[in-house]
Parts: structure tokens; C-alpha cells; sequence
């Protein structure tokens, strides 16, 4: 599985907090599960919960949000643009620790598929990428202000360079 480090190296080099701290930022992969389609192929689909906890955020929440919101535009697009999935397919709870601090859970709805290639008795393995989206998010660079405050700025990686 590729996309949890993924997110979580996108997660922490978007926010100046975690940068600072990245032991803030907890990732998980729950309630996990292969799909086959019982062919010939040996290719499956890793399906689970990706539980992201970030503890003791002190900034605003939509800070996190937009740049986990970007990630999911190239690594799990479904998530968005199914209407169904787009209603439950990102989840969370926000535990309001105190005046200035928070523990923020998110739950995404992740797959990915695994594509095994038989060459004789050797099998190669590669992690497919999501299929591109429409409009592409592909700007090299962003930053997320708030008037002249900078709160966040990350790169969008493509699966095809961030997935190993």
C-alpha cells in the first residue's frame, strides 16, 4: 500500500505544524480488505479505511482540508465526483481539546489496485495509478492564504511519482 505514506508526506509538507511536529500526525490503515474477480489474474485490490489523526492542531481547519481535499483529486478521485461515495467517503470527528487546540480524525474510503504480470514463473508487481481527472489540478505549486496570511502550501504529485 502506497497511499497512506502518500498522504501523510503530502500532509506534512503542506502544514507548517507538522513540519515543526510531524509526531502529530497519526495514520492508520483500518477495516481492511483484498478484492479478486477469481480470474486467472493474480492482480487484487487492497480496500480499507485510511484513519489520518492529527493531535494537538492549533491551526485552522480548513488548512488541513484543502490540501487533503487536492490529494484526493489525484489519488482517490472517486471520492468526489460519485455522488454517493462523495457523501460517506470522507469522514471526521474533531475533539476541541481546549481554546486553542484540537485532535481532528479523518476516515477516507481507499483502494488500490494492484496489477500482477505472469512472465513465465516471474510475476511483476506495480501499484496502478487513478485515472486522471478532468479538469487537472496539475499546477506545479500552491499556496492557501487566508487575506495576507499564508496557511498552507504543498505540491501535487501524480501517483506515477510518489506511489514506488
Amino acid at each position: 500500500m502506497y497511499k497512506p505514506n502518500s498522504l501523510r508526506a503530502h500532509l506534512t509538507a503542506a502544514l507548517p505544524d507538522l513540519q515543526r511536529n510531524p509526531d502529530k500526525l497519526l495514520v492508520f490503515a483500518d477495516k481492511g480488505s483484498l478484492r479478486t474477480t477469481r480470474t486467472a489474474s493474480r492482480s487484487f485490490e487492497y480496500a480499507y479505511v485510511l484513519n489520518v489523526i492529527v493531535t494537538d492542531y492549533g491551526g485552522e481547519e480548513d488548512t488541513l482540508m484543502v490540501p487533503l481535499l487536492d490529494w484526493v483529486t489525484v489519488h482517490q478521485g472517486d471520492l468526489l465526483g460519485n455522488e454517493d461515495k462523495s457523501n460517506k467517503g470522507i469522514r471526521f470527528i474533531v475533539d476541541f481539546n481546549n481554546h486553542d487546540s484540537v485532535d481532528i480524525s479523518l476516515e477516507l474510503d481507499i483502494t488500490e489496485r494492484v496489477i500482477i504480470k505472469q512472465t513465465g514463473t516471474k510475476l511483476d508487481i506495480t501499484h496502478a495509478g487513478e485515472i486522471a481527472t478532468t479538469p487537472d489540478y496539475a499546477a506545479p505549486f500552491w499556496q492557501l492564504y487566508n487575506g495576507d496570511n499564508l496557511l498552507a502550501e504543498w505540491q501535487i504529485l501524480n501517483p506515477a511519482q510518489d506511489n514506488g
